[in-house]
């Protein structure tokens, strides 16, 4: 099963994709597979040498003890070092951020899918969602002529 960021294509220009390994507990790893997992609102910071998933929601499993459990704690993310600075050098250079784009499962671990991207200012979403729409009509168009 894949989870995936609905709100990526359209508040960020993605240029780049990495894969990470997240540090999770027991019951996330169940809350997961059953597809409790928010991460609009979440993104990645780099601290040091290390980076973190902060404000993803994974939702309590229902089985298990909701006692302090925090649905938006920071998570380790599992780069290697080359990687990490690699990213923080284009982050500070280009001006960028870090999102999460999807979690799935690979192997019996779970992957989050980030990337390397830059906000979308609020006349560039407008003029994607206008050709979008222009796009549509012409395939019904299209289809509707044959």
């Amino acid at each position: 099963m894949k989870i995936k960021n609905r709100k990526i294509s359209r508040n960020f220009k993605v240029f780049e994709t990495f894969e990470a390994g997240i540090v999770l507990l027991g019951s996330e790893v169940k809350a997961i597979r059953l597809g409790h997992v928010d991460l609009n609102s979440s993104y990645v910071k780099i601290l040091g040498l290390e980076a973190f998933l902060v404000n993803a929601k994974i939702f309590p499993y229902q089985f298990s003890r909701v006692e302090n459990y925090d649905e938006q704690r920071t998570r380790k993310l599992l780069l290697h070092k080359k990687e990490i600075l690699g990213l923080k050098s284009k982050m500070d250079e280009k001006n960028m951020t870090l999102v999460p784009i999807s979690i799935y499962e690979k192997n019996g671990h779970f992957k989050l899918e980030i990337a390397l991207s830059k906000g979308k200012k609020a006349y560039e979403q407008k003029k994607d969602s206008k050709r979008k729409v222009l796009e549509r009509v012409q395939e019904r168009e299209l289809k509707n002529s044959f």
